[in-house]
């Protein structure tokens, strides 16, 4: 018996001047548009416990992860890292620049830049308020305009399945690079043709969460791996936002049935390395979601190439929304690819291949992994030294002296102190 289809959700094609992309949403899969909160839960913690950077309250295991990298991604990372430091630089300023030409009086903006957005290639493109109750501490400060672009700029499809991988990790980073420079492009449009203020938050420097914001701007829903599942590509994509003054119309949330489309599939769930994802929502911080376990997921990033097996084995990655939906409806609720090797088969390094039903071991010391902020991390390492050798030079405390003056020079940066 085929599945009744509730709504139908039409989208952009995949790219610029693609005809317009019917979703069938069946009534089986209906939740609600967006994603269930609190919102005097969420407003709490903003202020409260505001969120912040993993840039910052994770830096301990960011420079760890340069210890256990395989030393091909780790060149490779340094090059990446040096491609894109001028393209986050940029973005740190741009909101200072000032517009080049005036705007046309009572013109909305909208269109004129979806339309510039998707011609320079971005994939998904929508409009919303910039929420800063997802604003991190660190830039509470910096961010200064209302209206927030939300863009979604699609990875290599080819790469992408040969996760997790170097060649997939290429396309990972490559796509940051690309977007950091698309995003100069179209702040650029925005001061200089329409002469409004635009202000660029790198996908490499968040300034908030942001797929809170892709949400309520229709682009997708969060799904049971983390990220967003948006109609094209899933979460085959790298987020980013320009923020503007310029007189916008906002976009709606929509519901694509992703909500309880992830609690009947749960193939990432099943098939993750770490076992970091969970089957059951819980409300964090006001909002439903699958909560990932971090500590477990972060050590099988490290060592396997960024690992993002939840994002291979994703059905809705793979093969698109419509197709996924479509099968849904008409096989009485089957999954697309599940329990199948084409979608749920992947091989790591120095363990091999891992079809349906197997996942690799790991030993409990695997999962150790240090905790907190960079000076955190410094003062293990030099307690570690102190404790292996029951003494250090004059010389070594100097070292961690400058080290730790460097890193607290570093974070009055970030957070803009005088």
């Amino acid at each position: 018996m085929l599945k009744e289809v509730h709504h139908v959700v039409s989208r952009p094609g995949r790219v610029h001047e693609d005809p317009e992309y019917d979703i069938a949403v069946p009534d089986a899969l209906l939740t609600e548009p967006g994603i269930r909160q609190d919102l005097e839960d969420v407003s709490f913690y903003s202020r409260v416990y505001p969120l912040e950077t993993q840039n910052i309250e994770k830096a301990a295991d960011r420079e760890w992860v340069w210890t256990v990298y395989e030393p091909d991604l780790r060149e490779y990372r340094l090059k990446h890292d040096e491609i894109n430091e001028p393209l986050v630089q940029a973005a740190s300023t741009s909101g200072d620049l000032q517009p080049t030409t005036a705007p046309v009086p009572g013109a909305d903006i909208t269109e004129a830049i979806r339309i510039k957005a998707r011609e320079l290639g971005f994939g998904e493109v929508g409009f919303t308020k910039y929420n800063r109750k997802y604003t991190y501490a660190s830039k509470k400060g910096w961010v200064k305009y209302e209206h927030a672009i939300c863009l979604a700029l699609e990875q290599d499809y080819r790469q992408t399945q040969t996760i997790p991988s170097l060649e997939a990790e290429f396309t990972h980073f490559g796509t940051y690079e690309d977007e950091g420079a698309l995003a100069i492009d179209l702040a650029a449009f925005i001061r200089d043709e329409l002469g409004y203020h635009a202000q660029i938050h790198s996908p490499n420097d968040n300034s908030a969460v942001y797929i809170p914001m892709f949400v309520a701007a229709g682009l997708g829903q969060l799904g049971a791996n983390g990220q967003l599942l948006s109609p094209h590509f899933g979460s085959r994509a790298r987020l980013m936002i320009v923020t503007t003054d310029g007189p916008i119309t906002y976009d709606q949330p929509i519901d694509y049935g992703i909500h309880q489309f992830c609690q009947e599939c749960q193939v990432c769930v099943n098939r993750c390395p770490g076992r970091a994802l969970v089957k059951e929502k819980v409300v964090w911080r006001g909002v439903e979601k699958n909560k990932l376990i971090y500590d477990r997921c972060r050590p099988v990033m490290a060592r396997y190439e960024g690992c993002a097996v939840c994002m291979l084995t994703c059905p809705i990655q793979r093969y698109g929304m419509k197709p996924v939906m479509q099968h849904y409806i008409d096989t009485d609720g089957e999954i697309l690819g599940k329990g199948t090797d084409n979608l749920e088969g992947y091989t790591l390094r120095d363990k091999g291949y891992f079809g349906p039903g197997k996942l690799p071991k790991f030993d409990r010391p695997f999962f150790d992994i240090p905790h907190g902020t960079k000076e955190d991390y410094l003062f293990e390492k030099f307690k570690e030294k102190l404790e292996n050798s029951g003494e250090t030079t004059t010389e070594e405390v100097m070292d961690f002296a400058v080290d730790l003056k460097k890193i607290l020079a570093e974070g009055k940066t970030t957070r803009g102190d005088e």
